[in-house]
């Protein structure tokens, strides 16, 4: 992982009310030191249009340890004694290295507990019941898709993600009442 964006989406109250919240108003962006020589050239092929190097990244990007536990005290500074809960799609991708480099590098340790994740590609799949193999991005109905662009920018992805949690979140299902 070389750069890692979180924004906040919204909160919601004990009684399952959402609000939501402009994901500019409270944004985390930092640039990591990469941590071995082991990567996927495609991967930073699909990023270099967000200007990130990683040759760049190994003498001028923060040190992990410092990264994910300013990200932590963020998150957690955010929830204010509050319960947060990670957003994605998929959920089972982003989660997996922001858990690992949390529990490898944090010295608090992640922000998240173990049922403290939310996978918008579910919710999409409860409200549609296509095949998950149907459901990507590319793919969504048009009143979800985010208007802001995919960049790659580990930032921007965060924004464009909270902005589809936020659709999603007052989205009403063809032929459902609610």
């Amino acid at each position: 992982m070389l750069a890692l964006g979180m924004c906040i989406a919204g909160e919601q109250d004990a009684a399952g009310t959402f609000r939501p919240i402009q994901p500019e108003s409270a944004r985390f962006y930092r640039e990591l030191k990469p941590i071995s020589e082991e990567f996927e050239q495609e991967a930073l092929n699909a990023i270099a249009e967000t200007g990130l190097d990683r040759e760049r990244l190994k003498t001028e990007g923060i040190d992990p340890a410092q990264a994910m536990t300013d990200a932590a005290k963020w998150v957690l500074d955010l929830a204010d004694g509050r319960r947060p809960v990670f957003v994605g799609w998929p959920m089972g991708y982003d989660w997996m290295f922001l858990q690992w480099y949390f529990h490898t590098y944090s010295e608090i340790g992640s922000p998240f507990s173990f049922g403290s994740a939310l996978d918008m590609k579910t919710m999409v799949y409860v409200g549609t019941h296509r095949v998950l193999d149907e459901l990507g991005k590319e793919k969504l109905p048009p009143e979800l898709v985010p208007q802001r662009p995919h960049t790659h920018h580990a930032l921007d992805d965060a924004v464009e993600q909270a902005e589809l949690f936020q659709r999603l979140r007052r989205w009403r299902p063809p032929g459902r009442d609610q």
